[in-house]
Order: C-alpha cells, then sequence, then structure tokens
C-alpha cells in the first residue's frame, strides 16, 4: 500500500479462529510497517512500525477477570547516588495486565514528604506472570527513614501498599520494605458498599413486610363466626 505525505488510508481486519481453539485470551498486533528503499553500499536500513495491540477471548463467559497482588518493596540507590523503589508484581488474574502508577514518601526526616513520582510505563505482565515496576526519585532525597504508598493500577483495578523504608549508600540495594497497609481495588469496595446496601435494603422490606401483617395496635382482631 503506498500512501503520499500527511495521507490517510483505512485497513480492515478480520481474525478467523479455528472452531477447535481452546477458551482463553489470545494477543497480537497488528502491525503498519515502512522501510527504507535498499541504497548500494548502504549497511542500515530504517524500518519505522506502529502496531494496535489486540486481545482476543476465545470461548463462552465474557472476558476473563483481571487482577494484581505488589509484593516486597525495594529501596536502592545508584551507582550515580539515584534513589529508586522496586516493587514486585504478579498478575494473579486470567488476562493481561498494563501497569501505571505512583510512589509517595511520607513521615520522613523533620516530617519530610516527597511526591508522588510516577513509575516507569511500559510494564506488561501476562496471566500469572511476575515483574517489577520501578520509580526513580530524586538525588537529593535523604535516606530516611521513611514511609512509602506505592499506587498501581491496570483498566479498573487498582492496588495500593504502605511500608518503612530507608534508602542504603550509593550503589547498594536496601532493606525489604516492612508492610504497613494494603488496600484493594476501588470496584471491589464499591461492590462491598452496593452489597451492604442491598442487604439493608432487603432487611428493611423484610421488617415492613412483618409489621404490615400485623394488626393496628389498639384494635382487637374481628372474629368470624362458624359458618358465616
Amino acid at each position: 500500500m503506498e500512501i503520499e505525505p500527511w495521507g490517510e488510508a483505512r485497513v480492515r481486519a478480520t481474525i478467523t479462529v479455528p472452531p477447535a481453539a481452546s477458551r482463553g485470551e489470545r494477543y497480537g498486533v497488528i502491525w503498519a510497517s515502512a522501510t527504507s528503499a535498499p541504497r548500494s553500499g548502504k549497511e542500515v536500513t530504517q524500518i519505522h512500525r506502529v502496531g494496535v495491540r489486540v486481545y482476543l477471548d476465545v470461548g463462552p463467559g465474557g472476558e476473563p477477570v483481571s487482577d494484581f497482588a505488589i509484593g516486597e518493596l525495594r529501596p536502592a540507590r545508584g551507582p550515580t547516588d539515584e534513589p529508586s523503589v522496586t516493587a514486585q508484581v504478579t498478575n494473579t488474574g486470567g488476562r493481561a495486565i498494563d501497569l501505571a502508577g505512583s510512589v509517595t514518601l511520607t513521615d520522613g526526616p523533620a516530617g519530610s514528604r516527597a511526591g508522588p513520582f510516577q513509575v516507569g510505563q511500559g510494564v506488561t505482565l501476562p496471566p500469572g506472570g511476575s515483574g517489577q515496576v520501578v520509580a526513580r526519585l530524586p538525588v537529593e532525597l535523604p535516606n530516611g527513614p521513611w514511609k512509602v504508598e506505592v499506587n498501581l493500577e491496570s483498566g479498573l483495578v487498582k492496588r495500593s501498599l504502605s511500608a518503612r523504608i530507608e534508602f542504603p549508600d550509593a550503589g547498594q540495594v536496601g532493606e525489604r520494605g516492612s508492610v504497613v497497609s494494603r488496600m484493594t481495588s476501588g470496584w471491589i469496595v464499591t461492590a462491598a458498599g452496593v452489597g451492604l446496601l442491598l442487604l439493608a435494603g432487603l432487611a428493611v422490606l423484610a421488617r415492613r413486610s412483618r409489621q404490615s401483617r400485623r394488626p393496628p395496635s389498639g384494635r382487637p382482631r374481628e372474629r368470624v363466626p362458624a359458618g358465616r
């Protein structure tokens, strides 16, 4: 396909799933790729690509559930004295996740606070996979101790972890952070709140139903003679 400078073209792609394909999520990409014309005596070839990621769910039941867990936190300082916080993350759901988020430091020396600092982008984990998310921090940051809060998200799923850490000297990795608290995703908290509201509403309706069947206070029930 030839496209003029600043031109546009529409491409329609169809994915045909074989009838015998097992259920589960598949991953793919549709590339648009342009390669420079070959030149005699030139050893460098330029290739420019852009793509659209594909998540294809095969089988009944809708898309798999997304979820992940934050594991240990490790403070460190690089050879140039740049501090960082590394979080170990495990994909506990049924589909791939793309992680983003931030790191905030509080309760530091003299009650100091720093951040939030964005974590490195481009971390994708397949189902069951594990990886690391790293946040780079300013060089002038003191060693601490600090309370660090890591907030990560992938789509609607959010997880948070707070821990106590202390940065080491340059070129070293510090001790694992001691966990202070964990927070679940917002949609789980919302679902739990909705569930409690539904239970409370059902209890109120049941109570009103019982009250409506009782005779009015101070008014005796009418006796109906036999045979009437």
